[in-house]
């Protein structure tokens, strides 16, 4: 049995657990505190220095929640932090993108139709874009052009627009949209870390050595945090996307990116605007289905790229596997079994695209799903599906100890 790949796969699945955790945990205390902080509401007998107050009901109790628009007078006992949800959130996602992009870059960071590069550059590359979006968020936050939030919110729309086109440049189409919900991602847990906690931090230090807060550091705080709760939802769609390919391998997948920053924007509105008791702009939700259909029209336009003369030339690691014993054993099977959903035009009813747009059409193919192909024929029946089970096309115990034989085989070479 080959045990890294076994251990390399329950790592994965471990590092997407937390990350999902986490993120949880995160978007729900982030909502929260938005919803409740526009539904505050002024009125008698409010403490010194509150702002609002907001009764709220769950679990057979209630809840009386006061809000100061700086701080209180004196520093409370106990103080309870938000910020380590977004940190875990952002530490266990980077992980799990150097367990599957970067140990993987040459199977899902890196096309060389788009562009030829080593590990070790598309690597860099995606590191660099990361932290550079950062910088460049956050100088416009803090320029003259930052004081007005709608001209912000516009300029940063354009960047977003444009790194999701950059990154289909450089990228696979899967790996392009992952980044740029890490990119997104990366902004806004920089927000909690470099700016809306050492600003809560100077507030409470005022407050513990008897000075009076200056009320800028709540309201750049806020503007941070405004940001993140618009950026929520199409970071999530990002995340999903790439088990999709009508949205990761389209033509267009940096345009229907670019759309559903827009979704995010009208979605989060009409929530806003129904905790702050504002109207209910039920417009949003008919402009969210036009966006969405939109978004299904452009994925119909065609594949990323043309699949012929892709993986012409085979990565080191492909010619591993194509050199290996049985590998035409294993290709002989692959195609005899797979091909019918696997392919560039799948002639199994139900598929318009390869799922997760694996294919087995050519040597490379073959070889890029290596791992895959064990661990999902070879060590599990994970594949082929029960669906097609039913139809008749099954693997025998020997057809998949020859898997098995075949990808241990080229990981001992």
């Amino acid at each position: 049995m080959n045990e890294f790949a076994v251990i390399w796969e329950w790592l994965s699945l471990a590092a997407r657990w937390v990350h999902i955790i986490t993120a949880m945990a995160w978007i729900g205390s982030s909502f929260y505190f938005i919803a409740l902080d526009l539904g505050l509401q002024k009125g008698p007998g409010l403490s010194e220095g509150a702002d609002g107050e907001e009764w709220q009901v769950h679990g057979g109790g209630f809840y009386h929640i006061q809000k100061y628009l700086v701080a209180p007078k004196r520093m409370p006992d106990h103080l309870t932090w938000f910020k380590y949800e977004s940190y875990a959130t952002w530490l266990s996602g980077f992980v799990l993108m150097a367990i599957i992009y970067y140990a993987g870059a040459d199977i899902f960071l890196i096309d060389p139709t788009v562009a030829d590069l080593t590990s070790g550059q598309a690597i860099l590359i995606s590191i660099a874009s990361l932290g550079l979006g950062w910088v460049i968020y956050d100088r416009l936050c803090k320029s003259a052009f930052g004081e007005d939030n709608t001209r912000l919110m516009l300029i940063l729309y354009v960047v977003l627009v444009a790194m999701a086109w950059g990154y289909t440049q450089v990228f696979t189409g899967r790996a392009a949209l992952l980044h740029l919900g890490a990119f997104t991602a990366t902004i806004m847990s920089a927000n909690v870390f470099f700016i809306i906690i050492p600003n809560q931090k100077i507030v409470v230090d005022d407050l513990i050595n008897g000075r009076k807060p200056d009320p800028k550091y709540g309201k750049i705080a806020k503007q941070r945090s405004t940001h993140n709760n618009y950026l929520t939802l199409p970071i999530i769609f990002l995340m999903l996307a790439n088990h999709y390919p009508l949205a990761f391998a389209s033509e267009y997948n940096w345009l229907i990116a670019s759309l559903v920053f827009l979704m995010g924007v009208t979605i989060r509105h009409y929530f806003n605007s129904k905790h702050a008791r504002s109207g209910d702009p039920i417009w949003t939700w008919f402009a969210t289905t036009l966006l969405f259909i939109a978004v299904m029209w452009l994925s119909t336009l065609g594949p990323k790229s043309a699949d012929e003369g892709r993986h012409a030339t085979m990565s080191a690691h492909e010619q591993r596997f194509t050199r290996a014993a049985h590998f035409e054993e294993v290709k002989e099977l692959v195609q005899g079994r797979c091909i019918m959903c696997h392919a560039q035009e799948p002639g199994y009813d139900g598929f318009i695209v390869a799922p997760k747009d694996v294919k087995f059409e050519t040597d490379a193919e073959i070889a890029s799903q290596a791992r895959e192909i064990y661990l999902h024929a070879g060590r599990s029946r994970a594949m082929p599906p029960p669906a097609v089970v039913r139809d008749g096309i099954e693997l025998s115990a020997r057809e998949r100890q020859l898997l098995v034989k075949w990808y241990e085989a080229a990981v001992k070479q």
